[in-house]
Protein backbone atom coordinates (compact mmCIF):
# COMPACT_ATOMS: atom_id res chain seq x y z
CA UNK A 1 0.00 0.00 0.00
CA UNK A 2 1.14 3.49 -0.72
CA UNK A 3 1.31 6.25 1.80
CA UNK A 4 -1.52 8.02 -0.05
CA UNK A 5 -3.89 5.34 1.23
CA UNK A 6 -3.26 6.54 4.79
CA UNK A 7 -3.92 10.22 3.96
CA UNK A 8 -7.64 10.21 4.99
CA UNK A 9 -6.74 8.61 8.32
CA UNK A 10 -3.98 11.17 8.89
CA UNK A 11 -6.32 14.05 8.10
CA UNK A 12 -8.98 12.69 10.46
CA UNK A 13 -6.42 12.17 13.26
CA UNK A 14 -5.05 15.70 12.82
CA UNK A 15 -8.55 17.19 12.84
CA UNK A 16 -9.45 15.27 16.00
CA UNK A 17 -6.25 16.39 17.74
CA UNK A 18 -6.78 19.99 16.60
CA UNK A 19 -10.38 20.15 17.80
CA UNK A 20 -9.40 18.59 21.12
CA UNK A 21 -6.56 21.06 21.64
CA UNK A 22 -8.82 23.99 20.71
CA UNK A 23 -11.53 22.94 23.18
CA UNK A 24 -9.01 22.45 26.01
CA UNK A 25 -7.31 25.78 25.26
CA UNK A 26 -10.68 27.59 25.19
CA UNK A 27 -11.60 26.00 28.52
CA UNK A 28 -8.39 27.23 30.12
CA UNK A 29 -8.63 30.72 28.59
CA UNK A 30 -12.29 31.40 29.25
CA UNK A 31 -13.00 29.15 32.24
CA UNK A 32 -13.14 30.40 35.80
CA UNK A 33 -10.14 28.57 37.22
CA UNK A 34 -9.05 29.47 40.72
CA UNK A 35 -11.98 31.81 41.38
CA UNK A 36 -13.79 29.89 44.07
CA UNK A 37 -16.80 31.81 45.25
CA UNK A 38 -19.86 30.64 47.12
CA UNK A 39 -22.03 31.12 44.04
CA UNK A 40 -19.67 29.29 41.70
CA UNK A 41 -19.20 26.33 44.03
CA UNK A 42 -22.92 25.85 44.65
CA UNK A 43 -25.27 23.82 42.49
CA UNK A 44 -27.18 25.83 39.92
CA UNK A 45 -30.92 25.26 39.91
CA UNK A 46 -32.61 27.71 37.53
CA UNK A 47 -31.18 30.75 39.31
CA UNK A 48 -32.73 29.84 42.65
CA UNK A 49 -30.33 29.27 45.56
CA UNK A 50 -30.31 25.62 46.63
CA UNK A 51 -32.04 24.62 49.85
CA UNK A 52 -30.89 21.65 51.89
CA UNK A 53 -28.34 19.09 50.76
CA UNK A 54 -26.77 20.06 47.47
CA UNK A 55 -25.08 16.74 46.70
CA UNK A 56 -27.63 13.95 46.87
CA UNK A 57 -26.53 10.33 46.67
CA UNK A 58 -27.71 8.18 43.79
CA UNK A 59 -28.76 4.60 44.29
CA UNK A 60 -26.61 1.81 42.89
CA UNK A 61 -29.66 0.79 40.83
CA UNK A 62 -29.34 4.06 38.90
CA UNK A 63 -25.77 3.25 37.86
CA UNK A 64 -26.68 -0.36 37.10
CA UNK A 65 -29.49 0.76 34.82
CA UNK A 66 -27.15 3.21 33.08
CA UNK A 67 -24.58 0.46 32.49
CA UNK A 68 -27.24 -1.90 31.15
CA UNK A 69 -28.45 0.83 28.81
CA UNK A 70 -24.91 1.30 27.51
CA UNK A 71 -24.55 -2.45 26.99
CA UNK A 72 -27.70 -2.75 24.91
CA UNK A 73 -26.96 0.52 23.14
CA UNK A 74 -23.69 -1.05 21.99
CA UNK A 75 -25.72 -3.93 20.63
CA UNK A 76 -27.48 -1.51 18.31
CA UNK A 77 -24.14 -0.03 17.23
CA UNK A 78 -23.11 -3.51 16.10
CA UNK A 79 -26.43 -4.61 14.61
CA UNK A 80 -27.14 -1.56 12.43
CA UNK A 81 -23.98 -1.85 10.28
CA UNK A 82 -24.50 -5.61 10.15
CA UNK A 83 -27.91 -5.10 8.56
CA UNK A 84 -26.38 -2.92 5.86
CA UNK A 85 -23.71 -5.43 4.87
CA UNK A 86 -25.80 -8.60 5.25
CA UNK A 87 -26.74 -8.76 1.55
CA UNK A 88 -23.12 -8.34 0.48
CA UNK A 89 -22.02 -11.23 2.68
CA UNK A 90 -24.94 -13.33 1.47
CA UNK A 91 -24.03 -12.61 -2.17
CA UNK A 92 -20.42 -13.68 -1.53
CA UNK A 93 -21.50 -16.92 0.20
CA UNK A 94 -20.07 -15.83 3.58
CA UNK A 95 -21.87 -17.25 6.62
CA UNK A 96 -22.60 -14.25 8.79
CA UNK A 97 -25.96 -15.23 10.29
CA UNK A 98 -24.51 -17.76 12.75
CA UNK A 99 -22.09 -15.39 14.53
CA UNK A 100 -24.66 -12.61 14.85
CA UNK A 101 -27.27 -15.04 16.19
CA UNK A 102 -24.72 -16.23 18.77
CA UNK A 103 -24.12 -12.56 19.70
CA UNK A 104 -27.84 -11.90 20.07
CA UNK A 105 -28.28 -15.17 22.00
CA UNK A 106 -25.62 -14.17 24.53
CA UNK A 107 -27.30 -10.79 24.98
CA UNK A 108 -30.72 -12.39 25.44
CA UNK A 109 -29.29 -14.80 28.04
CA UNK A 110 -27.74 -11.80 29.82
CA UNK A 111 -31.07 -9.98 29.78
CA UNK A 112 -32.91 -13.02 31.17
CA UNK A 113 -30.27 -13.31 33.91
CA UNK A 114 -30.68 -9.63 34.80
CA UNK A 115 -34.46 -9.93 34.94
CA UNK A 116 -34.24 -13.02 37.20
CA UNK A 117 -31.78 -11.25 39.52
CA UNK A 118 -34.08 -8.21 39.70
CA UNK A 119 -31.54 -5.80 38.24
CA UNK A 120 -34.24 -3.89 36.36
CA UNK A 121 -36.57 -3.40 39.33
CA UNK A 122 -36.35 -0.01 41.02
CA UNK A 123 -38.39 -0.85 44.10
CA UNK A 124 -38.52 -4.14 46.01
Amino acid sequence: MTSAAYLPFLIQALLAAGITATIIAASHLFGQRGKHTKIKDSAYECGIPADGIVHTRFSVKFYLTALLFMLFDLEIVILVPWTFIYREFLANQIAILGPIMFFIGVLVLGLVYEIKKGALEWEK
